[in-house]
């Protein structure tokens, strides 16, 4: 179809990409069983110099569990037609690329409880306390 964009100034190009066609399985009436409406979009992530070695190690680490041989492979077959699930496999494909290669969140910084919520905890377990220790009464 055309260049898929990841995000601006990062775009992979037609010419890395591979498409492969088959019949779907899901929804088509009569045409079901004539036509290719399945798509199989891959490409070669470890092989590909649309990323810098930064980013294409860290798309590697994080999709590692998805890769064939450093080829990543998206299918698409949730519509009828063979151009709307070449859509869908591009637009997969690039937010899977753009997750993968997103930079690592901040480190959380640990905090200490404030005065106040530790004094207001501890005065809810002794009015907890206080409420079990009156349940048990003396019964004659």
């Amino acid at each position: 179809m055309a260049d898929v964009s990841i995000r601006p100034g990062l775009v992979i190009p037609e010419a890395e990409l591979s498409w492969r066609f088959s019949r779907s399985s899901g929804p088509g009436g009569q045409g079901v069983n004539t036509t290719d409406s399945r798509v199989e979009l891959s490409w070669d992530l470890a092989g590909s110099g649309v990323l810098s070695p930064t980013l294409r190690d860290r798309a590697v680490e994080r999709l590692g569990n998805r890769l064939v041989t450093g080829v990543l492979t998206i299918t698409a077959s949730e519509h009828r037609s063979q151009l709307r699930n070449r859509e869908a496999a591009e637009a997969r494909l690039a937010s899977v690329v753009a997750a993968a290669i997103a930079p690592p969140p901040r480190q959380r910084r640990a905090t200490k409880p404030t005065r106040g919520s530790v004094e207001r905890r501890i005065a809810d377990k002794k009015r907890r306390a206080q409420v079990k220790r009156g349940r048990g009464g003396d019964f004659d």
